[in-house]
C-alpha cells in the first residue's frame, strides 16, 4: 500500500514547512524522505532508523531539516526550516532502502519569492 505524504505547499525562502507521511501499520523498518526536482533524479534527503536513535541527512539540508517519527501513530515527519529555492521538489517518504510498492503521490514543495 503506497504511503501518503502531506504538508507541502508554496513557501518563500527562509520559511518553514513540516511534511507528514502516514505509513503502513506493520512497517517496522528504517524510513526516509526522498525528493525529486524537475529534470533530476530522485535523491535521499533524510533517513531514520526504527527507534529514531540514528538519523542521516543529505549534506545540503544538514542543520535545516529534521526527520522524526512517531511509531505509535505510524507517522514520519520532516521539519524543513530555512527553505531555499533548491529545495523545490516533490517529496516522498519510503522505507530505507525504498520499496517500489510504497511510493506514493508525494507532496509538492515549491520555494519561491
Amino acid at each position: 500500500v503506497p504511503f501518503v505524504e502531506s504538508g507541502g505547499g508554496l513557501a518563500q525562502p527562509g520559511d518553514s514547512l513540516r511534511l507528514s507521511c502516514v505509513v503502513s501499520k506493520d512497517v517496522v523498518l528504517d524510513m526516509g524522505w526522498f525528493r525529486q526536482a524537475p529534470g533530476k533524479e530522485r535523491e535521499s534527503v533524510a533517513i531514520i532508523n526504527y527507534t529514531g536513535s540514528r538519523t542521516a541527512y543529505l549534506d545540503s539540508v544538514k542543520g535545516r531539516f529534521t526527520i522524526s517519527r512517531n511509531n505509535a501513530k505510524n507517522t514520519l515527519f520532516l521539519q524543513m526550516n530555512s527553505l531555499k529555492s533548491d529545495d523545490t521538489a516533490v517529496y516522498y517518504c519510503n522505507t530505507n532502502p525504498p520499496r517500489a510498492g510504497f511510493w506514493g503521490q508525494g507532496t509538492q514543495v515549491t520555494v519561491s519569492s
